[in-house]
């Protein structure tokens, strides 16, 4: 009795802070409800913030043209009769819009198919068999920092299949859904090899740099060496907090699902090595498609990154990569017998989605009327402008900016959008002290990927709870933001270190960048 009260009191601060950001999360209504109150707070806000006519003035950068251009944004009131009339007129298309409605639910046709035949749990059960217990959690963390080069797919594939690799294991599924979601959102814009955002920072880089220096270039690979010692960072760090704190905190797994860890039998090995074989041939396919420079795939100005169909294409790719090796499997194992059960595995999937449509909706409208009110915009230009008030300089002023870019991507998701808006102003700014684009650039990473995963307005935030709710009925926002707390606190601390080490060493962050101009 002794021991367990010690036990108790040893908790500490962190672990108490935890279980209170838990209990008055999940004190709050349903997530549904809950959307549906902020959305009724952002329409009574933006009233009261057009009627008290508040605005900013900053210069943005054009993503279209590369054009600076000068913009006044004021407060939009919601209670107008134009508010009114477009909160009734787009409710359905503010939803058939939303960003991650289409990735889901084009991903899980083909994971519905994989799942269906059994691929996913015979894949699973070989990795159980085959991969020594210490390695799993370093490598889901892994493979969801390297899933940010498919854009938004590891929301959709890895973070419930790191839930599901965890249940294999015997651990806690909501440990496994927490540990891929902080490698593929937490780490976002940490990769070994370059990705979409990559291309698009450093185009709104390059045009920011040119308002100071005319002509100058960001390169694609500009942050290169810095983001790839990131990833060997923040996949140690991930394991660590997925190890020492997530899973001690949830506990023992005492919930219904379950995944079942026999061993391969005959069918289902001659099904995944036809799975292997499709796969591969599928993958080839595509390289035939994207390698050769007037590629298919490729844009009409031969570029992959940009303006590529590849790129625009790589959900319904990715769907294809689990359905072509699912239906394989499904024939070799016998599991498939006619194209009726086919349709019927993809049925069973969208049916199994209707509490996150649910949950989409009401989501799609709250993020519609933040931007309709320019709500979100305002926060980003004030706190940029809060950071040029501090006149710190040096280190401190450079670790202020982490901060604020971590602080404004609590309002505002999207990556481009906010260094649309910061671009214009740090870039010359940090310019003029001597730093180069490259390095702001880099800086303004850190933030932006540190904070998605404890951030609500994060597009995908209402997904990753629909699939933590598969494991746990109960798990609400305020569950899944105290399992992410550590990560967020400990991925900023961590990376604005190596930040830290990077400039006191003066190491070239890319291939020809560097932290001096």
């Amino acid at each position: 009795m002794s021991t367990k009260v010690a036990k108790q009191n040893k908790k500490g601060f962190f672990n108490k802070f935890l279980d209170v950001i838990e209990v008055v999360g999940n004190k709050l209504p349903h997530p549904v409800t809950l959307f549906v109150l902020f959305s009724l707070l952002v329409i009574a806000i933006s009233a009261i913030a057009a009627k008290l006519g508040v605005s900013v003035v900053f210069d943005r950068i054009n993503i279209a043209t590369g054009e600076t251009e000068i913009i006044t944004v004021e407060a939009v009131s919601l209670l107008t009769k134009t508010g009114v009339r477009d909160i009734f007129s787009k409710a359905v298309t503010n939803f058939t819009s939303f960003a991650p409605l289409g990735t889901v639910l084009v991903a899980m046709l083909g994971v519905g198919v994989a799942e269906g035949t059994g691929l996913v749990q015979a894949a699973l059960r070989k990795l159980v068999l085959s991969t020594p217990k210490r390695l799993i959690t370093a490598v889901v963390v892994f493979a969801g920092i390297m899933s940010n080069v498919a854009s938004d797919a590891g929301y959709v594939v890895l973070v419930p299949l790191g839930a599901l690799i965890f249940l294999s294991f015997k651990r806690h599924p909501l440990a496994g859904l927490a540990a891929a979601f902080a490698g593929v959102s937490g780490g976002f814009s940490a990769n070994l090899i370059f990705g979409t955002i990559d291309a698009l920072l450093g185009g709104l880089s390059q045009a920011a740099a040119q308002m100071y220096s005319p002509g100058y270039a960001v390169d694609i690979a500009a942050n290169w060496y810095f983001m790839a010692a990131s990833t060997v960072i923040i996949t140690i760090i991930g394991t660590i907090v997925t190890e020492k704190i997530v899973e001690p905190r949830l506990g023992e797994y005492k919930g219904d699902a379950e995944v079942l860890i026999d061993k391969v039998d005959a069918n289902e090995t001659k099904g995944l090595i036809w799975a292997l074989i499709s796969l591969v041939a599928f993958i080839a396919v595509i390289v035939a498609l994207v390698a050769p420079a007037n590629g298919i795939l490729r844009s009409d100005a031969g570029e992959i990154l940009k303006n590529s169909a590849f790129m625009g294409g790589l959900v319904p790719i990715i769907a294809l990569a689990f359905l072509v090796p699912g239906v394989a499997y499904g024939i070799a194992a016998k599991t498939i017998t006619s194209d009726k059960d086919l349709a019927g595995f993809m049925g069973k999937a969208m049916s199994s989605m209707g509490g996150y449509l649910v949950l989409a909706f009401v989501a799609a409208q709250f993020v519609s009327y933040f931007a309709w009110s320019n709500l979100g915009t305002i926060l980003a230009v004030k706190g940029a402008d809060f950071l040029q008030a501090t006149n710190m300089t040096g280190l401190p002023m450079l670790i202020g900016f982490i901060f604020v870019a971590g602080f404004i991507n609590l309002f505002i998701g999207s990556a481009s959008a906010k260094w649309a808006i910061m671009a214009p102003i740090f870039i010359p700014m940090f310019m003029r002290l001597g730093y180069t684009p490259e390095f702001t650039q880099l800086a303004y990473r850190i933030g932006d990927s540190t904070t998605n995963i404890i951030s609500p307005l994060m597009s995908y935030f209402a997904v990753i709870v629909a699939f933590a709710q598969k494991y746990d009925k109960k798990t609400g926002i305020g569950t899944l933001i105290s399992v992410m707390v550590p990560y967020s606190l400990l991925f900023l601390l961590g990376w604005t270190l190596l930040f830290i080490a990077w400039f006191l060493l003066r190491i070239p962050i890319g291939p020809d960048a560097f932290i001096r101009m």
